[in-house]
């Protein structure tokens, strides 16, 4: 079937016993047991080991991604966190420096002090992934398109530098996916072991629910992530299940929106004497525009930019917008705007900041689905004369 319908059908059939089309919210933490330890259905003992309404999003999600195995959690987060669980002390992982700031603060507050060594290069740069892997490397991970700079990783190139190490040492090669979605970019497809979303983001779409998902394909390591979702019990509840594959059934034809809304925003931008810098794939003066025309379905609906303005001039901006809401997070049908350095990346540290290049009037947009017209009008009321 084609995504389309994967997205509307897959995981989920009629409930057997009502004829259900949407399969229901089971608010329960425990099932009853004809006798000790034989659940009716099996696995079915505990909600946080299996819940009906989990497992239909987690089969869902898998076929998006082309992936034999779906995993969700309580968050984007508890899903990055779940795959960390997998290393010990010593291990070391290489990570894209233009990386979510919530995913860095967990790498080096959490697990850097637990023994485990992280090192931060350009991603787009495949060979200095290559370059900065050791013996003890056992993880790569990297994002694409990049938060909140917009680079593109090619991810054949990654796997292909990576193919040598791999033959004599065991690395997990991750992608967070959040900002492409499985509609515009399939990571396993290109040599990738583990696929991590933010189903909080355009997997959800409505901004109304917290969520996380890890897609893998080897039995093995899906046996692994299936045991730390049971031993930790990071998993998000029925109810966010339910609304995260209400989300699923139309991410195809939110994305075309969002896309293309993207671009038209971008084009008002870029004529614009105030704004000095895009960062969106799109562009073709963007660097790495043809590895993103080659890799991705479109070009997404995220777009970023500097303003030709000071550090408050930018915050104030963002106060300015009346569409434009100025709230973190993306990927909901409503258009967002934020300033990174303050919000989204505050806790990486400057000098880290500047250094990766996210200058002090970076805008970052997550433009929604209303309509075109409204959304550059508010954007040419609120940017400075």
């Amino acid at each position: 079937m084609k995504f389309g319908t994967r997205a509307v059908h897959a995981g989920q059939e009629p409930d057997p016993i009502y004829g259900s089309v949407m399969t229901p919210v089971y608010l329960t933490s425990t099932y009853a047991q004809p006798h000790p330890a034989e659940p009716k259905v099996p696995g079915h003992d505990y909600t946080r080991a299996a819940n009906p309404t989990r497992s239909a999003l987690e089969a869902n999600v898998a076929a998006l991604e082309g992936g034999a195995h779906g995993h969700a959690f309580s968050s984007g987060l508890a899903a990055t966190s779940t795959i960390l669980q997998l290393l010990k002390s010593g291990d070391h992982v290489v990570a894209g420096d233009d990386l979510y700031g919530g995913s860095r603060r967990l790498f080096e507050r959490v697990y850097r002090p637990l023994g485990i060594d992280f090192t931060y290069v350009d991603p787009s740069d495949a060979a200095s992934v290559g370059d900065a892997i050791r013996p003890e490397t056992r993880m790569v991970w990297v994002e694409t398109p990049t938060n909140p700079l917009l680079r593109i990783v090619d991810l054949d190139a990654i796997s292909n530098v990576c193919a040598a190490a791999r033959a004599t040492q065991k690395i997990l090669l991750c992608c967070d996916n959040t900002f492409a979605t499985p509609f515009l970019q399939s990571p396993l497809a290109h040599g990738f072991d583990v696929v991590c979303h933010s189903m909080t983001k355009y997997l959800g779409g409505h901004s109304d629910l917290l969520g996380g998902a890890l897609i893998v394909n080897d039995d093995e390591l899906a046996e692994r992530i299936s045991f730390l979702q049971l031993a930790v019990g990071a998993l998000p509840g029925p109810l966010d299940c339910f609304l995260a594959l209400r989300g699923t059934k139309t991410l195809h034809l939110r994305m075309e929106r969002h896309c293309d809304n993207a671009r038209r925003v971008v084009d008002f931008l870029d004529a614009h004497a105030r704004v000095k810098t895009i960062y969106y794939p799109g562009l073709e003066r963007h660097p790495n525009h043809a590895v993103a025309a080659r890799q991705m379905r479109d070009f997404g609906g995220m777009v970023s930019f500097v303003l030709d303005v000071d550090v408050e001039e930018a915050k104030r901006f963002c106060t300015r917008t009346k569409v434009f809401t100025l709230a973190e997070s993306l990927g909901g049908v409503e258009s967002l705007i934020e300033h990174p350095p303050s919000m989204t990346h505050a806790s990486v540290p400057e000098e880290e900041r500047r250094r990766i290049g996210i200058d002090d009037g970076l805008i970052r947009l997550s433009v929604g689905v209303e309509d075109i017209d409204d959304l550059i009008a508010d954007l040419e009321q609120a940017l400075p004369a």
